[in-house]
């Protein structure tokens, strides 16, 4: 059975608490949408208000480090997120990556430390417009896939129980505006699925596997209508209700 598309908000350094009437308006709109899971990962001080505001969707972290506690000034860990109401855990984000040079090995170590507390996760990658221009793309996303995902006996749980996802964001396209060809889509969600199965034999059908990368209300009907897109990432658009929830209907018209 196929499971149902997720639609994730990530609202980046972004936010205020005048902003939770956004998000229960997407709260509240989410009763009419059933058949898709939605979710927003606001910035680490409005986790806990945001979890308090909302009861229909859920509610995630944008990063965590990779031990539970410690002399670690500025960060903080999976187990902070899951007792401060967080469900998952974004990992692995192109800025992360390019900001803080956050490395592959890195990301499956925070992973690993999201599962042992509970939270599901979503790994991001994706290439540079360098990369794709020089042939690498798939090369590159699949490398990042193999040493990004975690591992063990963890792993296998978080794939069954559904609270494994990859999210593909092409780097180009990040709040740029610009948007991979449907076609590159799913040529890519195709290799992604190929090293979830290399990692996960069977299992790797289970993970969604979402798009990310300028997504809005204009493109998100026909990229979530294309094989292998489990779902969405989306960035600017999920910073208000008007601009988020049209990204929603179009993944539960495509359910319908």
């Amino acid at each position: 059975m196929a499971q149902r598309p997720y639609i994730v908000g990530n609202w980046k350094m972004n936010g205020s608490r005048a902003m939770l009437a956004e998000a229960r308006a997407i709260d509240r709109a989410a009763a009419r949408h059933p058949q898709v899971d939605i979710a927003l990962a606001p910035p680490f001080p409005l986790i806990g208000l945001l979890r308090e505001a909302v009861t229909g969707i859920g509610v995630g972290g944008q990063d965590c480090h990779t031990e539970a506690k410690g002399a670690h000034t500025g960060d903080v860990s999976a187990a902070m997120l899951a007792d401060i109401g967080a469900d998952f855990v974004i990992l692995g984000h192109s800025e992360r990556r390019r900001d803080h040079g956050e490395s592959n090995a890195l990301v499956r170590a925070k992973a690993d430390a999201a599962l042992a507390a509970g939270l599901g996760v979503i790994i991001c990658v994706g290439e540079t417009l360098e990369e794709r221009d020089a042939g690498h793309a798939e090369d590159v996303v699949a490398s990042q896939v193999d040493h990004s995902l975690p591992q063990g006996e963890a792993a296998l749980e978080a794939v069954a129980g559904g609270k494994l996802a990859v999210a593909y964001e092409p780097v180009w396209a990040i709040g740029t505006g610009r948007v991979a060809d449907v076609e590159d889509v799913i040529a890519m969600h195709a290799a992604v699925r190929a090293r979830l199965h290399a990692a996960y034999d069977e299992a790797g059908a289970r993970p969604r596997i979402l798009y990310g990368g300028s997504v809005n209300a204009g493109n998100a009907a026909a990229l979530l209508a294309a094989p292998e897109v489990g779902g969405a990432l989306v960035g600017g658009a999920s910073l208000t209700a008007d601009a988020f929830l049209p990204i929603v209907a179009a993944a539960g018209a495509g359910e319908g």
